[in-house]
């Protein structure tokens, strides 16, 4: 019994030890990986070299300023992303740089939305100024993709490729019938017939008023989209219409012939055309710079005592602290503070990108930009989304600027009660019961419908805060309250 004991516990310290030297060379891959991309990150550009921009990774707000990137323990890999502004920096660095003779644009898929795009776009139309040549290959271009691509002087895809060109579309779920088949009771109370945030739990289809919205949304884009490749491309936004309306692009060699791409070409070959370009030997290595490398060369900024704060509110709005999907009041409205209280802060931008959130919180951050515009120019900058609170802690600044396409506004407030009392007592059997101190002590309880009472207090305290945003709005964009 000793022996099998002796041999037991020696297997299991083996184990150990195997997993514990697996764990310890894992991480010193990952850590080579890590210093790796540090030491590309300081390589120099060769002369006569292209900037290649893919963009096959999350595009954020703000590139990251940490000094190592996020490792995925599971995986075993890095998680990297660009942000919006460091792409931007180093498409106007690129532009000065004379080791750089051009872009080249691989892109299918784009993480990120129509204005991050749109900006993107506007950067290269920039770029192009310099005289350098923007070339784009693809072996599939999405709608998106195709979009940015349009700004190239010449667009290659793959012979066996495909270019998207079909139009936009919005289809969204609704769970009416999964809730009734539940037995619970959605309980809406909301102020704006054009708030469509609740419609999926109501209702089995889109209202009236929320298709003729997002009808407006989807071609308001679609136009902009359409204004923009024919600029680009020559080609009437007519013709692009009547392209798109009928499909008639359904194989690479269609993009071709209706002129959305100028060759058919396997990679090799626009690497042959490339070389060409930058003037570089046929049979030498083609230089090239990754966005991804490039981006840590163009982060240097000049110092000055006269600065300018740049503050992003991205994500839901919440009460608190902000953490890595949503932005809290407590530290944005901390943010702008800090910047009205610093004499070297001559001016802030407030960078939203945000679908909204609470009201209160949103409250709290509109109440910092109010004071700071009373001490210094307070200017807002809209991505994607700068919807209900989004649109509420922006409106008191002097001065907004939005994309064509970015989704700005606000239509209205909403409030959700679930009642699941038959779903727990009709499918599970659970009922409950209740002692309470005061009449409205179990108000907003989901194991019972609300009174008529509860509703309509619900209804005074909506309306109480809509009433509050549109003065808000009027104030600060100088109209009347009606």
């Amino acid at each position: 019994m000793k022996q099998f004991f002796k041999f037991m516990f020696a297997s299991m310290l083996g184990t150990f030890l195997t997993l514990i030297a697996i764990m310890f060379i894992s991480l010193m891959i990952l850590f080579g990986m890590v210093y790796s991309l540090k030491d590309d990150g300081k390589a120099k550009v060769e002369k006569n070299s292209v900037l290649e921009i893919r963009l096959d990774e999350k595009i954020t707000e703000r590139g990251s300023d940490e000094t190592f990137p996020k490792i995925n323990p599971l995986s075993q890999t890095i998680e990297t992303s660009l942000g919006l502004d460091q792409i931007i920096r180093s498409i106007e660095k690129a532009a000065d740089d004379e080791n750089i003779k051009g872009i080249f644009l691989t892109v299918e898929g784009i993480e990120g939305g129509m204005s991050t795009v749109t900006e993107i776009r506007n950067a290269l139309v920039e770029f192009k100024k310099s005289k350098k040549f923007i070339t784009a290959y693809s072996e599939f271009y999405s709608q998106k993709a195709y979009y940015l691509a349009s700004v190239a002087d010449k667009i290659y895809v793959n012979p066996e490729g495909y270019l998207d060109f079909r139009g936009l579309r919005s289809n969204p779920m609704f769970f009416k019938g999964t809730f009734e088949k539940l037995d619970v009771e959605v309980q809406i109370i909301r102020h704006g017939k054009y708030k469509s945030f609740a419609e999926p739990f109501f209702l089995d289809k889109m209202s009236k008023e929320n298709r003729e919205q997002i009808g407006k949304l989807l071609s308001t884009i679609w136009d902009e989209m359409l204004g923009n490749i024919s600029a680009s491309r020559n080609i009437s936004v007519d013709e692009l219409k009547n392209i798109s309306d009928n499909l008639l692009i359904r194989k690479a060699a269609d993009a071709v012939s209706y002129k959305l791409a100028d060759e058919v070409a396997f990679y090799d070959e626009v690497e042959k055309d490339l070389k060409k370009s930058c003037g570089t030997e046929e049979k030498s290595k083609l230089k090239s710079i990754s966005l991804a490398r490039y981006v840590k060369g163009a982060d240097d900024q000049p110092y000055s005592k006269n600065k300018i704060a740049v503050i992003y509110a991205v994500g839901g709005i919440k009460s608190g602290g902000s953490d890595e999907d949503d932005m809290g009041s407590e530290t944005i409205a901390a943010a702008i503070k800090k910047a009205r209280l610093d004499s070297t802060v001559k001016a802030i931008v407030l960078r939203v990108n945000s679908p909204g959130g609470s009201a209160l919180a949103s409250d709290v951050i509109w109440r910092e930009v109010t004071l700071a515009k009373k001490s210094k120019p307070v200017v807002v900058s809209m991505g994607d989304v700068a919807a209900s609170g989004g649109y509420y802690i922006s409106c008191a600044a002097d001065t907004i600027v939005a994309q064509p396409n970015t989704i700005t506004g606000s239509i209205g407030v909403i409030g959700i009660i679930l009642n699941t009392q038959k779903f727990f007592s009709n499918k599970l059997g659970i009922t409950f019961d209740t002692v309470k101190t005061g009449r409205f002590s179990d108000f907003g309880s989901q194991n019972r419908p609300l009174t008529a009472e509860e509703k309509k207090i619900g209804e005074n305290e909506v309306e109480r805060i809509y009433t509050g945003f549109v003065a808000h709005v009027a104030e600060g964009r100088h109209m009347e309250t009606a």
